[in-house]
């Protein structure tokens, strides 16, 4: 059997961080993916997806993720059905990533500090990333 899908797109919200009772990591988040053809009745023209990462892809989306960021995922299909808080049965199709992988950098945001103005850079800026800091997009 061969349950494996990959997926780029863009995060429809930021990421949710939360820890299970035993200490595990786990974040879920939202992917919109465009359709290759626009459809003509004023449909989406995006599917959307929610992702689910464990442990070590949960860091990594938590710390470096944020909403409107393009996104690979590569993963499998999981259904679980659950009773709703109304008393109602559901059922949720999800993707459990295996594997995130961000394919922009980062906007800079007008919240930032610094964004927007020709201000120089400050001095822990200027000076480069601290030895036992990880930069997912540093220039190898």
């Amino acid at each position: 059997m061969i349950n494996r899908v990959v997926l780029v797109g863009r995060l429809t919200r930021d990421p949710e961080m939360r820890h299970t009772t035993t200490g595990k990591a786990v974040v879920d988040f939202s992917l919109a993916v465009s359709k290759r053809i626009k459809p003509t009745d004023g449909g989406p023209d995006a599917d959307f997806f929610r992702i689910i990462a464990w442990e070590r892809q949960a860091e990594y989306v938590a710390n470096y993720l944020t909403k409107g960021r393009l996104v690979g995922i590569e993963g499998r299909l999981q259904s679980r059905k659950y009773t709703a808080s109304d008393g109602t049965n559901r059922e949720v199709v999800e993707v459990v990533a295996d594997s995130v992988q961000a394919m922009d950098r980062p906007r800079d945001d007008a919240g930032s500090p610094g964004a927007g103005t020709s201000a120089a850079p400050t001095a822990a800026v200027a000076a480069g990333p601290v030895d036992d800091e990880f930069d997912p997009f540093a220039d190898e």
